[in-house]
This record gives C-alpha cells, sequence and structure tokens, in this order.
C-alpha cells in the first residue's frame, strides 16, 4: 500500500453494503460505516445468507437464526438499523442471474448512492484464497446496480429503476484507492465485531475481544502510512 489513498467521497446520503455472510463487514468496514452514520448518512445492510455453515460445532438449523440475531446486534452498534437478509444458502451461493435479480430489487428498494461490497478476487492480498461466496457476491452486486436502473432487465423484480449508484466501494480489496479515518470509531467497529461472539469463539481459541482490537487496530495501522497517519480502513472506489 505504498500509494497514498484518497479520502471517500462525502457528497452522498444513502449507502447499501451488500455482502454474503453475517461478519463480513465487521472485518474492518463497519468502522467506517459508524464514522457515516455519525455524520448523519443512511446505511443499510443486505446479507445474502444468514450464515448457517459458519460455525463447525453448531448444525446449520440453529446457526442460521443465532448469526442473524448476531449481525443486527452487531449493526445496531454502529448506528444501522435496517438489516435485510436474502436465503441462499450458505458456501454455495452461485453466480447468475437468480442472484442479480435479488440484488438488483434490493438496490431499487434501497435506491443507494454509495454501494458497498467485499473483495471478490480470487485471493486476500494473493497469499490466502478467498471464498466462492464473497467471490460470487461481490460480482454480482457490481453487475446488479447496473441492472438495477434499467427497467427492462428483470421487471418481475418489481420496484422503479435506480440509475443513481453512482461508485461502487470493494472493502478489503488488495489494490485499494481511497480510505476513510477511523480514528474516532475504531472502537465501535471492535464492539461491532465483538458481537458475533459465537462465530469468534468458534473460529479461535484467543480471548475475542483481544482478537477483535487485535485484528481490526492491525488493518487500520496498516493503512494509516498511506493516509496521512491515521488509522483508516481502505476501498478500492470505482465510479459508474
Amino acid at each position: 500500500m505504498a500509494e497514498q489513498l484518497e479520502p471517500m467521497p462525502t457528497d452522498w446520503r444513502r449507502a447499501l453494503a451488500i455482502v454474503a455472510h453475517p461478519d463480513d463487514l465487521e472485518y474492518g468496514c463497519a468502522s467506517a460505516v459508524a464514522r457515516w452514520t455519525a455524520e448523519g448518512r443512511e446505511v443499510a445492510y443486505l446479507i445474502v445468507t444468514r450464515g448457517e455453515a459458519g460455525i463447525d460445532t453448531l448444525e446449520p438449523a440453529k446457526a442460521g437464526p443465532l448469526r442473524e440475531q448476531e449481525q443486527r446486534a452487531s449493526a445496531s452498534v454502529v448506528g444501522v438499523s435496517e438489516v435485510e437478509f436474502l436465503d441462499h444458502a450458505d458456501g454455495v451461493i452461485e453466480y447468475g442471474t437468480a442472484l442479480r435479480r435479488d440484488l438488483a430489487a434490493a438496490i431499487r428498494r434501497h435506491r443507494p448512492e454509495l454501494l458497498i461490497t467485499l473483495n471478490f478476487a480470487d485471493t486476500w492480498g494473493g497469499v490466502h484464497w478467498n471464498t466462492p461466496d464473497h467471490r460470487a457476491v461481490g460480482r454480482a452486486a457490481v453487475d446488479a446496480a447496473g441492472d438495477a436502473g434499467n427497467r427492462w432487465i428483470f421487471p418481475e423484480a418489481g420496484g422503479e429503476p435506480w440509475d443513481g449508484v453512482r461508485w461502487v466501494a470493494v472493502a478489503g480489496d488488495q489494490h485499494p484507492t481511497h480510505a476513510v479515518d477511523v480514528a474516532d470509531t475504531l472502537e465501535h467497529g471492535v464492539r461491532s465485531l465483538l458481537e458475533h461472539r459465537s462465530y469468534i469463539e468458534a473460529l479461535t481459541d484467543e480471548d475475542p475481544e483481544t482478537y477483535c482490537r487485535s485484528f481490526l487496530g492491525t488493518i487500520a495501522q496498516g493503512a494509516a502510512e498511506s493516509f496521512g497517519g491515521r488509522p483508516a480502513v481502505t476501498f478500492r472506489l470505482y465510479a459508474r
């Protein structure tokens, strides 16, 4: 991250974040959401699955409702009250017209200017393989931003066309272009991630609070060298 990052645009009022699983937004992005909502902007979450396949020790029928509950509590910490879940199956989301239709319908409902999604490249930083769910949802979200504005694409999905998405911001991208100063909201991000306690306790033997503070703090401080020394959340920003 050698090049200096630009600040994210601020001339918008509504954003919609589309990700595959509960917790996807909390691994870094939620600190930026906390700043935006504190500034009076509207942010809504659309989660494509309920994360039911995410906890090895808990059967999906029990894990799904638990993770939905944790996601709603997590969103509340950063000022997000509108959290919508789709019912695509966790772990086996398929990129295609069915997914694009669902996401285009959501974009028409929420009418965002800023669309947020998660890294949909093959890898995280060129090192760790990304999941099929992340790749499918991120790619479909970008495509759905265009679909939503065309009344002749997915007319059966309902809603008036919305061609008002001005940017797509991709969190966790290996080559970010923009960033949000989270010096004052990183603590909100930590507390938001901590709401996913059941998932975190299944993921690591480390103390959950220590784990969350270390993970998010390392990412934010790593971005600081390219953002005037300020802890930050980074995005790759695409203009439409």
